[in-house]
């Protein structure tokens, strides 16, 4: 019979776990052969597979004996979750399990002015000086990081990954001459992983790595995506392949409609509070549920992004009209979604009822030292961030204005409150889309009217103090001994109008 733990005093009647051990009606495998446990000194049982074994074709005549030590055709009968299906497809093998080690060829390869120039140095090293990249359709390259700055050693790092665009004929080069005025150069975009979204590169189905944490970020189109290193990155230059493990799914399931002061920021900060930071190490998290499926694309790229910060090898959400919606004007090429099957092997689910999940804000020093807002409403600020690849996008300013709005119009900010859209468009955005209830203001005329500095460039910048951003460890985002709250949008443009961490219920109610 299937039972169910709570997990913490300050979550039991929302979240609850449940192992395969429970007979989950959506990890049961039909056979057990073998069973893995986490280390020698735990007695739970988190996952149960089928181990790898040659293939053996049944007897074509007679009865079928079963053979203890032929399970090859159970292979076959045992579902796949959506990782390892991409997995299976990307290694052009038929059937994967947790823990396999597969070449897998890459759909698309990224990296950006602080570990391009690494990455090349490894390719050309191992390749030749001469060599050329695999496909140079299959790489982008995006400057975000060492852009609006004086620092001639940063600058060289886009010199590099601009000479080698140009030696290599890299098709996606989002370059940026003119570093005094952004908007000068059309083809600069912004940070990356907003980018690569809204440059239509993020694709169902497809394995995309690039280097850095945060590409994990495009788990939200369905398709796998994960950080890697500059020796991998030079690997790939030069054969579009990669030795993977293949890593067993954590699945979240999270119903009921999402309240209106709640963001998906919220969300992840819920489960990372619960995981913790270490919680989902070299694991894939899969998001489903009624609540999921109502997120917009950018709010299910929030959920993703941080996905890292609980340890997690990637961050999946399936697709559906959502994301078809989002891509008809993205992208020309094919793609294939894929889904978990009904009888699919989950190390463990976990449950989430969001009708009673309260605004959250993570603690100094880790992601994962959750509280609620309300409980921190002494914590007096220095000053608000609001932008980055996780708090940057187009509704996250819009739920930053929405707050501002519902200040009844005299609102003003306490603190110094900076506004770092994430790219271009984003800052465009600002400019011209009206915000809803607002009388045809845009978000740029909200943020002057309350006091916010003026819009930055769209840059990967610092953060500091309460944050929209995804890491609070120390030094992070600045002095290492800054004291840094993450938060949604939401909370953090209802602390900039009190000085204190604010529950933003105090303003959208």
């Amino acid at each position: 019979m299937a039972t169910s733990c709570s997990i913490s005093s300050a979550s039991s009647s929302f979240f609850n776990k449940i192992s395969q051990k429970d007979g989950d009606q959506y990890a049961q495998p039909s056979f057990a052969i073998t069973i893995s446990t986490q280390k020698q000194a735990s007695r739970k049982i988190l996952s149960i597979m089928t181990p790898q074994t040659s293939e053996r074709k049944p007897s074509t005549t007679g009865s079928r004996v079963f053979d203890y030590l032929d399970v090859s055709f159970l292979q076959v009968k045992t579902g796949m979750t959506m990782t390892e299906k991409i997995f299976s497809r990307a290694s052009e093998k038929s059937n994967l399990i947790p823990g396999e080690n597969v070449w897998v060829n890459v759909d698309t390869l990224m990296t950006h002015d602080v570990c391009g120039p690494g990455a090349i140095g490894v390719f050309k090293k191992e390749f030749g000086n001469n060599a050329k990249v695999w496909d140079c359709e299959k790489i982008v390259i995006i400057p975000d990081h060492y852009i609006f700055t004086s620092d001639e050693r940063a600058n060289r790092n886009v010199d590099i990954i601009r000479d080698f665009s140009n030696e290599q004929n890299i098709k996606y080069f989002y370059d940026i001459t003119d570093r005094s005025n952004f908007k000068a150069n059309p083809d600069y975009k912004g940070v990356c992983h907003i980018a690569l979204a809204q440059e239509g590169h993020c694709r169902p189905g497809e394995i995309l790595l690039g280097t850095d944490s945060h590409t994990c970020t495009a788990g939200a189109f369905g398709q796998f995506a994960t950080g890697i290193g500059n020796t991998d990155a030079g690997f790939v230059l030069g054969t579009g392949k990669l030795l993977l493990k293949v890593p067993p799914t954590l699945r979240f399931v999270m119903d009921g409609e999402m309240p209106d002061y709640l963001l998906a920021k919220d969300l992840i900060l819920q489960i990372i509070g619960e995981i913790s930071v270490s919680g989902a190490t070299y694991k894939a998290m899969e998001f489903v549920g009624t609540t999921v499926e109502s997120l917009s694309m950018e709010e299910r790229m929030t959920l993703c992004n941080m996905v890292v910060e609980a340890g997690g090898k990637n961050g999946i959400v399936p697709a559906d009209a959502t994301t078809f919606k989002y891509l008809e004007d993205k992208t020309s090429m094919p793609y294939e979604p894929v889904y978990s099957d009904a009888q699919a092997r989950f190390l463990s689910e976990y449950r989430i009822d969001v009708t009673k999940l309260e605004p959250l804000v993570a603690k100094p020093h880790s992601p994962d030292n959750r509280a609620l807002a309300r409980e921190c409403k002494d914590v007096k600020l220095d000053r608000v961030y609001i932008g980055s690849c996780t708090g940057g996008k187009t509704e996250d300013f819009l739920a930053a204005a929405r707050v501002f709005l519902a200040s009844s119009g005299n609102g003003k900010v306490k603190v110094p409150t900076f506004i770092v859209p994430a790219t271009q468009k984003v800052w465009m955005d600002l400019y011209t889309l009206p915000v809803p209830g607002s009388g045809g203001k845009t978000c740029s005329q909200i943020f002057e009217q309350v006091g916010c500095d003026s819009p930055r460039s769209p840059s990967c910048g610092a953060c500091v103090c309460l944050s929209t951003t995804n890491r609070n460890f120390p030094g992070r985002m600045g002095h290492k001994a800054g004291q840094i709250y993450l938060a949604s949008p939401y909370t953090a443009a209802a602390s900039a109008l009190t000085g204190f961490v604010t529950d933003p219920r105090e303003f959208l109610h």
